[in-house]
C-alpha cells in the first residue's frame, strides 16, 4: 500500500508545481502592460524552476529498488533575467526626459503556451491519482475475498 501512497505524493508534488506555473503565467499576463512607476518600481516577469528529487535523478532500476522517496520534486519562482521594453510615448505621465516608458518584457504567446502546458500536465497528474485510487480500491476488493 505504501507504494501507492508514494505515487500520490509524487503526483501531488507535480500538481503543486503545475498550479504554481499556471499562477505565475497568469500573473505575468496580468502585469504585461504595467509601466515603470515614478518611484522606479517595475514588475519583473517570473518563471517557475522545477528541480528533480534526488531519488528520481538516479537510474530507473535504483529508483525501483528504493524503499521510499528520499525527496519529492520541488519548484520555486524566480525573476526572469530580461531587460524591460522601452516604448517611446512622450505623452505618458511616467515618461522619462527622453519620452520613453519602460514596461516588462512579457510575450503573451509564451505565457499562453505555459498555461496550456501547465493545464495538460496537471490533468496528467490527476489521471495518475485516479489510476492509483482505482488500483488501491481493486487491491482492497481482492483482499476481501
Amino acid at each position: 500500500m505504501s507504494d501507492y501512497l508514494g505515487i500520490l505524493d509524487v503526483s501531488a508534488a507535480g500538481m503543486r508545481t503545475e498550479r504554481m506555473r499556471l499562477e505565475v503565467a497568469a500573473l505575468n499576463l496580468a502585469n504585461a502592460q504595467s509601466v515603470k512607476a515614478p518611484d522606479g518600481s517595475l514588475y519583473r516577469p517570473q518563471r517557475v524552476v522545477s528541480t528533480a528529487a534526488a531519488a528520481l535523478s538516479t537510474g530507473f532500476a535504483e529508483h525501483m529498488d528504493a524503499d521510499d522517496l528520499a525527496e519529492l520534486p520541488s519548484a520555486e519562482v524566480i525573476e526572469a533575467d530580461v531587460a524591460p521594453r522601452r516604448l517611446h510615448q512622450p505623452d505618458h505621465p511616467y515618461a522619462d526626459k527622453d519620452g520613453f516608458i519602460e514596461m516588462p518584457t512579457v510575450d503573451p504567446a509564451v505565457e499562453m503556451s505555459e498555461i496550456i502546458t501547465a493545464v495538460r500536465a496537471y490533468e496528467a497528474n490527476v489521471k495518475v491519482v485516479s489510476a492509483a485510487k482505482s488500483m488501491m480500491t481493486r487491491a482492497l476488493e481482492i483482499g476481501e475475498r
